[in-house]
């Protein structure tokens, strides 16, 4: 059934069910192979079979099946160690560490076990000659995790003292570990330290950077260190993601979006993972995902969210107070049942503060995709109390503050006047204010109310304001598309407050309040031209002519007037606006710029930011990038707390791709990050917010930033649509991701999107994006083993690139593929047909090529085919082949290299680098066929052409050195003959 009829069947089984994903059916396949081992009559595939069944217990969710196969192969070993080989002997003794590891996760274990298994473990390494390393790092494990502080530091000690020897944990697990302890203690920034070796790459293993990243997220949002922690939880996530045993380090995912206001991507979390809450092989990562569990669900609750649906246990729903509740008693009774094995109440201590602890971080956008903040279903608000003289005159006092110097919040200041003026009798200009402002706050429903309001200025003795509120009114009636309605709803109050300001009547407020708003009507018609064309030149001027009233009428008035020099800087965006629908953009972006300056002059910056937002699009069209970006930092700089959601992330969003054009990746990632943030709190995720996470991915790209980026464009992704956002985002989006990937090694993944994005593109009129991702496509398949399918990416490409004309695709499609070729196994003749192929289209392009440039661009090309095809037809030969089959090869591969030689030497100086390479490979094979003198003159001539040449560009010194190294080798062959 399994195939398993030799031990060389039973090996490439075990290889193949190792690369399977962790979990119950790699287990299940490891015991079948353990039955399949027995049959063959041979202790040694035993006993690998019963190392690899451990092997993969441990890295799974049943870890408590792995102690069964252990202590059978140790009485194997105590009874018959010459059944061993050295492999097996090192496998043995190595698991002994995962044996009390596993034992400690487990609290029916007795403690009295553990302890013995340690002294066990120690005797053992003695009599195998190991250092005591692993030892102490064990015992360590042990005291750490009881909390026998004394005796964990002096084992820390000890560990760290050792001698490392193969028997030490690779140095990635070491640091985390040692990191780890840090923590514990306190010291977070310490800790940090010990892990920026693993963070930064230079040690790692296939759980390592894994854990230390999880492990960091915590320490480092404690430390401030906000974008660090991000970039490490999406690094992290995804390499924790499809690992089963990693239950512990997913949950400190699960802490870190608990801990940063990402509530929403924790329950994300906990829903692709549904088994971990019920998985019971091993306790202890249990009992850390429960407590994080616990903190989340808590969190939940806290902000009001109790009653909402939530991941949990399989077999009921839940909500976040049910789950809350239950997570705790869980953890609390796993905890119990350690602290009663080990004696202490340390486990259960640690359990408690990790599920009391406070957010520390309000809201750490991710860049992610996400749901949006979970938010509490509106709560009723009691009808407040009647109040009191005194309070109702503090808040009209208030109320009329905020109006006067025009603050955001004037309006709901009214409206709380007039809540708490509900049973009062009030005096007729405080009924007028109130209407006036319920009125502006309702918009076009509000019509009656600016009538009613100018009633009571009026029986307040205030016509002039009277006039301004119907004004107002005949404003709204224009905002709503009845532009001839409010044209002759505006008349009267026109002329009725111009004749009141001559008699002295009324003042200069409220006279520009009707002039304002009849401007404002007739920019409506600027904007709503019925035609839809620009609008014509009396409509221009009728509006400019009012705007200009508006500016005589206020000069000189403004002083300390906050309203009238509102006035003013309006005036001057609507002139704004006049000349650009007039085809003057230098003189628009003057005037935007000189409204900016007057409301910021004002103490009105929030009036700011809709004309600094115009003049960054206007300077972006005018090419002054520079004014663009200051602008859009002025807008929001100026908006501050109060700028809507929508309106930040646009700005954000402009702002990134601005700084993105000027090469500043790092800067545009930031804003973009915050453009994707805010566009999920203004419920635009799927639109504007999948368009910044695009970005977002592109400049983390470009920083090289792989994992962040492929994680933030895959959650882009499900948003993006061809309707929405365009082809072209999707397929570029698909190719970054192929990039990022491909530089993680995920090849067959790499491949998938490339070829995903090139079969969009394939229905382009233009077809070069289409060729270079068939064969960037290729390229990942190749990388993945995928031979037959990759060879079959290549001849698109190729076809593609021929029918592009563009030789440098086509020669380089057949070049991948001779390589493909002999490593398929199709054989030497196919690699030569095709390595031959492409040289034939370097030489039959340059006969028909005058330009110059081009000509030495297809030479260079050519070259680098000659040495591709002499490195080809070099490794084509089997170390083991007869003399005479390696000496035909390594003949035909001077040949090839030899030619190369002489093309790059045509290209002159600016080729002396490849031409070098070339001529000391050449050499090299020389002296693989005992030929010292020509290979001594090849690296002669090496030296020569570098003689002079900058001692700090590392190519020179590199080259020098190889052929140094070719010379000495070959004076030494001459002096021993």
């Amino acid at each position: 059934m399994t195939g398993i009829t030799d031990f060389d069947a039973l090996r490439r089984a075990m290889a193949e069910n190792s690369e399977e994903p962790e979990g119950p059916a790699r287990n299940a396949r490891a015991e079948q192979l353990l039955a399949e081992a027995e049959k063959l009559d041979i202790p040694l595939a035993v006993i690998e079979a019963l190392g690899h069944q451990l092997k993969v217990y441990n890295y799974s969710s049943e870890k408590d099946k792995m102690f069964v196969p252990f202590a059978r192969l140790l009485r194997m070993w105590d009874e018959r160690p010459e059944d061993f080989d050295e492999y097996e002997i090192h496998s043995l003794h190595w698991v002994f560490k995962w044996m009390s590891s596993g034992m400690l996760g487990q609290p029916h274990i007795p403690l009295a076990s553990i302890e013995k298994w340690l002294a066990e473990m120690e005797h053992r390494y003695r009599l195998a000659g190991h250092s005591e390393r692993a030892v102490r790092s064990a015992e360590f494990s042990v005291a750490s995790h009881i909390g026998d502080l004394a005796r964990a530091e002096r084992a820390y000690t000890a560990w760290l003292a050792a001698d490392r020897d193969t028997m030490a944990d690779c140095h990635a697990c070491e640091l985390h570990g040692q990191g780890a302890w840090q923590v514990e203690r306190g010291r977070d920034a310490e800790a940090l330290d010990l892990w920026s070796p693993v963070l930064e790459g230079e040690f790692s293993c296939a759980h390592e950077p894994h854990t230390v990243l999880a492990s960091s997220l915590a320490p480092l949002l404690r430390l401030g260190r906000a974008d660090e922690a991000r970039a490490h939880h999406l690094r992290g996530f995804r390499l924790v993601r499809p690992m089963e045993s990693m239950r512990g380090a997913y949950a400190d995912h699960v802490e870190f979006c608990a801990l940063s206001g990402n509530e929403a991507r924790g329950l994300e979390l906990l829903a692709e993972r549904p088994a971990y809450f019920t998985d019971s092989g091993n306790p202890r990562s249990g009992l850390e995902f429960l407590s994080a569990v616990t903190l989340l669900m808590d969190r939940l609750t806290e902000l009001g969210l109790g009653d909402q649906r939530v991941p949990g246990p399989a077999g009921r729903p839940w909500t976040a107070r049910e789950l809350a509740a239950h997570a705790r008693v869980e953890t609390l009774a796993l905890a119990a049942r350690f602290d009663e094995r080990n004696g202490t109440t340390h486990v259960g201590d640690r359990a408690r503060a990790r599920m009391d602890q406070r957010p520390l971080v309000e809201r750490l956008p991710l860049g992610v995709r996400s749901a949006g903040r979970p938010t509490a279903a509106p709560v009723t608000v009691p009808a407040p109390e009647p109040a009191s003289e005194k309070d109702l005159s503090a808040l009209l006092a208030e109320a009329r503050r905020l109006s006067d110097t025009l603050q955001p919040h004037a309006v709901e200041a009214w409206l709380t006047v007039a809540r708490a003026a509900e049973g009062v009798e009030l005096a007729a200009l405080d009924r007028a204010e109130i209407a006036d402002h319920q009125a502006m706050d309702r918009g076009p429903e509000g019509l009656a109310l600016f009538e009613r309001a100018a009633e009571l200025y009026a029986e307040a003795g205030d016509p002039g304001e009277a006039w301004a509120a119907r004004a107002r009114g005949a404003y709204v009636r224009a905002l709503t598309g009845e532009l001839d309605e409010a044209l002759a709803a505006i008349a009267e109050p026109y002329d009725g407050v111009l004749a009141l300001y001559a008699e002295g009547a009324t003042g200069v407020r409220q006279t520009a309040g009707v002039l304002m708003s009849r401007a404002r009507v007739l920019m409506r018609g600027v904007h709503e031209d019925p035609s839809g064309d620009s609008p014509d030149g009396e409509v221009l001027a009728a509006a400019e002519a009012a705007v200009r009233e508006v500016l005589a009428l206020v000069e000189g008035h403004t002083g300390d007037d906050v309203r009238l020099a509102a006035r003013a800087a309006e005036g001057q965006a609507m002139l704004a606006e006049l000349a650009l629908r007039g085809g003057d953009p230098v003189t628009a972006a003057r005037l935007f710029a000189k409204a900016s300056t007057a409301f910021v002059g004002a103490g009105l910056p929030w009036f700011a930011v809709e004309y600094e937002a115009r003049l960054a699009g206007l300077a972006h069209q005018l090419g002054d990038i520079a004014e663009t970006e200051r602008a859009l930092r002025a807008a929001l700089e100026h908006g501050g707390p109060y700028l809507e959601a929508p309106g930040r992330a646009q700005l954000h969003l402009q702002l990134a791709e601005v700084l993105g054009g000027r090469g500043r990746s790092q800067e545009a990632a930031e804003h973009a990050l915050e453009a994707a943030h805010w566009s999920d709190e203004a419920g635009e995720g799927p639109t504007l917010g999948a368009w910044a996470r695009h970005q977002l991915g592109g400049f983390l790209l470009r920083q090289g930033r792989w994992a962040e980026a492929a994680e933030v464009l895959e959650s882009a992704l499900p948003d993006l649509t061809a309707e929405t956002h365009g082809d072209g985002a999707v397929v570029q989006t698909k190719w970054w991701l192929g990039d990022c990937l491909s530089e993680l090694g995920e090849h067959r993944a790499a491949a998938e999107r490339r070829l995903q994005a090139a079969e969009i593109a394939r229905h382009w009129p233009e077809q070069h994006d289409h060729a270079t991702l068939a064969h960037l496509a290729a390229e990942s398949l190749g990388h993945a083993e995928l031979h037959t399918e990759a060879d079959q990416a290549y001849t698109r490409a190729g076809d593609l690139w021929r029918s592009l004309g563009n030789v440098h695709g086509l020669v380089r499609s057949l070049r991948a593929r001779a390589w493909l070729a002999l490593r398929a196994d199709q054989g030497l003749d196919s690699a030569r047909e095709l390595m031959s192929a492409a040289i034939e289209e370097c030489e039959a392009a340059l006969l028909v090529t005058d330009d110059e440039e081009a000509r030495q661009r297809l030479t260079g090309e050519l070259g680098h085919t000659h040495r591709q095809f002499g490195e080809l037809l070099a490794r084509s030969v089997a170390e083991e082949a007869e003399d005479t089959a390696i000496q035909g090869a390594f003949e035909d591969a001077l040949t090839q290299t030899a030619e190369a030689v002489a093309v790059f030497a045509a290209l002159g100086e600016g080729a002396v680098h490849t031409r070098t390479a070339a001529e000391l490979a050449a050499g090299w094979l020389e002296a693989d066929l005992s030929r010292p003198a020509d290979a001594a003159a090849r690296a002669r001539g090496v030296l020569k052409a570098y003689e002079g040449a900058d001692d700090g560009d590392e190519t020179v010194r590199a080259r020098r050195a190889e052929a140094e190294q070719l010379l000495q080798l070959m004076e030494e062959q001459n002096d021993n003959k």
